[in-house]
């Protein structure tokens, strides 16, 4: 780990900040415009869930360098209720909010990595990674 910042997920407007703060980082790595849209993406999807589902929590950026391969890793936590069912949530389609259902099948979608962990009761953490072309 080279670098670290973190946006408290308290409203809407942290949500915001979070994608500006992965935009940005994205850039400085060097990822293009589209691969730079991802990652927004699929911060405002986590960082959303965190806002819907939690109430708060936080989204962290990492900028990776292993091995001379550079990337960007997204964490997303929150002490929230946690997800009883992950698989199911992982299915295109299931929604408990009355969206698309597109949140977090799509964030792993347009991520190279993405792992969820969550313990009903106790929270919610996702590790989401972007690797450079």
């Amino acid at each position: 780990m080279e670098f670290q910042s973190c946006v408290k997920i308290i409203n809407e407007w942290d949500i915001v900040a979070a994608r500006q703060l992965g935009r940005n980082v994205a850039k400085e790595l060097g990822f293009g415009t589209i691969d730079q849209a991802r990652i927004t993406t699929a911060i405002s999807e986590l960082a959303r869930n965190i806002y819907l589902y939690a109430g708060q929590g936080s989204v962290s950026i990492e900028k990776l360098n292993i091995n001379g391969k550079s990337g960007l890793k997204i964490i997303a936590e929150d002490q929230g209720p946690g997800i009883e069912d992950i698989r199911r949530v992982m299915e295109d389609g299931y929604t408990t909010s009355g969206g698309l259902g597109a949140g977090l099948p799509g964030a792993k979608r347009l991520m190279d990595d993405f792992d969820i962990e969550s313990i009903p009761g106790e929270g919610t953490k996702i590790v989401a990674t972007k690797w450079l072309r």
